[in-house]
């Protein structure tokens, strides 16, 4: 069943007002007439509710609530990436993939590697696009958020955010005793039985990877340095591959 998503101000009683481009997609793409149902997710209040469509109009649907369902697609494991800026195109499929996935924000972040440098109008177009994969992967994977794109940031500033996480897992090709499994394990074993959501980070660098001096700025700012294994992962895979086992281990855990 579609899924769309509104705010606080498009829901009055019992009747809920569909704008903008989902009246397009609605009336032209999925040809829908009246009488039909979809699924709208209010992500102010994370209610989800099985609609009816009442009327058309030039630049809203009028929908009356038929049911009000449960949120349970939204995971108990608060993940965050940050990701260095990789080229071309990849950023596009880390967003889709890693919000199927489950992960809360993506944060980008310029390192002294990245090839790609984004400022003024392209910076804000990047930004807004990348929001718009966000929330057409939500929609596509019945989340009951839009996972955010924050603004670009620096290590410097990210650094300052590590204190809010359970762990912030620094991932780094040259670090050859910590894995990742291991720090994993000593995160359930101290979270176990604790009553709380945990709330991870994870630091991905760009194509060339991160620079010692960052990694060290990092480490000092309170991020766990982790090994992936003997092989090395192309950027676009990493947070592909850590959301996947993350959470296996911890969604729907009791904690």
């Amino acid at each position: 069943m579609p899924k769309f998503f509104v705010k606080n101000e498009q829901v009055d009683g019992e009747i809920i007002r569909i704008v903008g481009e989902d009246v397009n997609h609605i009336k032209n793409v999925l040809r829908m007439k009246i009488g039909d149902t979809f699924t709208v997710c209010n992500n102010e209040n994370l209610e989800n509710y099985i609609v009816k469509i009442h009327s058309f109009g030039n630049k809203e649907i009028l929908c009356l609530i038929k049911e009000k369902i449960g949120s349970n697609t939204e995971s108990n494991v608060k993940v965050h990436i940050y990701q260095g800026l990789p080229k071309a195109d990849k950023m596009e499929l880390i967003i889709q993939k890693s919000v199927e996935l489950g992960v809360e924000k993506i944060i980008p972040i310029e390192m002294k590697r990245c090839v790609v440098k984004l400022e003024g109008k392209d910076k804000i177009k990047k930004l807004e696009r990348w929001q718009k994969i966000a929330e057409v992967a939500a929609k596509q994977c019945g989340r009951d958020i839009i996972p955010e794109i924050c603004s670009i940031k620096s290590i410097k500033e990210i650094s300052a955010e590590f204190e809010s996480y359970d762990v912030v897992l620094l991932c780094y090709e040259n670090e050859k005793k910590v894995f990742l499994k291991d720090v994993l394990k000593s995160l359930e074993a101290r979270t176990l039985n604790v009553d709380k959501n945990l709330n991870i980070a994870i630091i991905i660098g760009p194509e060339g990877g991160i620079d010692i001096s960052e990694v060290e700025l990092m480490e000092q700012s309170g991020a766990k340095v982790v090994s992936l294994g003997n092989r090395i992962l192309r950027t676009e895979t990493v947070s592909l591959s850590l959301l996947s086992i993350i959470m296996y281990e911890f969604e729907g855990n009791e904690n």
